[in-house]
């Protein structure tokens, strides 16, 4: 069993008692897309080496696939149970167009659903189960019913919120208070050196007073903050992907371009990647249990997590001076 890496934090998962790897490896685009099983082995024995003990996965990613391609990876690395956290999403569903099976978080889909993506796991739990999104349509008490419900059923350990506002974090919060149920215990949101609003604005006050957690994704804004797209969007890129056609305006953006690259004479100045930079800024945040990222190759992750290197190097000065490139 792999050693866990000495620069590795672990954080508490919001005000829970549950320990995540500050950093931690997601399958979002990649498994199924870019990556078949020896891949996904080889990436996630690599984050696991280094310390990483979250992997972070979603019913709806490559239409189960990668829920799959995860649980036969973990059935074959065969590590104990205790020593690694699992999570998945539901909110979005894979059974076409079934009007209680698709973009909702109705008790019957959630019941279901969940039951759905532990068979794909391979597992008997997974420790955290998310609502991908929020539903307008479903009364709040019926989904904290449901999910408190899988939580007391033992499916999963704690549940939580993805993409929800601030305000409807607080009702589901406040309902379960009441209704004496499960209450959800962290966000999954995007966060990164381009997108901040939402967690060091809105979620502010949420943090401060409940202890919130955030197991952030896409720190590096789908690839650009790496620099790699300042000549175009190379082959086999994420801009690339059939599917992903939406993402190359902003991948192409020249004047978001330029402004990134003022981030690189900084992180050469710290002996870093522009990734490493990204990741460790993200890592430095104090409402972040965990950073989410993603790898096609082994060589990327140890890439991805030398960001451990240079998080404390990350002060309030050198903070604002990131900022303020990207002005």
């Amino acid at each position: 069993m792999a050693v866990p890496h000495p620069r590795m934090p672990y954080r508490r998962l919001g005000a829970t008692g549950l320990k995540v790897s500050a950093l931690s490896f997601g399958s979002w685009v990649t498994f199924d897309t870019q990556m078949d099983l020896d891949p996904v082995l080889g990436c996630m024995q690599a984050a696991h080496d280094a310390g990483c003990n979250l992997f972070d996965n979603a019913e709806a990613y490559a239409g189960g696939r990668s829920e799959t391609l995860m649980g036969q990876a973990l059935a074959e690395l065969q590590w104990p149970r205790w020593s690694y956290v699992v999570t998945t999403k539901l909110f979005w569903g894979i059974h076409g167009d079934d009007p209680n099976m698709r973009n909702t978080l109705n008790r019957k889909y959630l019941t279901q659903a969940i039951d759905g993506s532990l068979e794909r796991l391979g597992l008997d739990f997974v420790d955290i189960v998310y609502c991908h999104r929020s539903d307008p349509y479903t009364p709040m008490l019926e989904t904290v019913w449901a999910m408190s419900n899988m939580v007391s059923s033992g499916k999963a350990l704690y549940w939580g919120t993805s993409e929800w506002t601030a305000d409807e974090i607080r009702h589901a919060m406040s309902l379960a208070a009441e209704y004496r149920l499960h209450a959800p215990v962290t966000e999954q949101s995007q966060y990164n050196l381009l997108e901040t609003r939402r967690v060091e604005v809105e979620y502010a006050r949420l943090h401060s007073d409940t202890g919130y957690g955030n197991t952030i994704w896409s720190p590096l804004a789908s690839g650009l903050l790496t620099g790699k797209y300042r000549d175009g969007i190379p082959e086999g890129s994420r801009g690339a992907l059939a599917g992903y056609e939406w993402l190359q305006d902003r991948m192409t953006d020249t004047q978001r371009l330029e402004r990134i690259e003022r981030l690189r004479p900084i992180a050469d100045r710290l002996g870093a990647t522009m990734a490493q930079l990204a990741i460790a800024w993200c890592a430095r945040h104090p409402m972040v249990s965990s950073v989410i990222t993603g790898a096609s190759r082994p060589e990327q992750v140890t890439e991805n997590f030398g960001a451990l290197n240079i998080i404390d190097h990350i002060d309030d000065d050198l903070d604002a001076e990131i900022r303020a490139a990207l002005r």
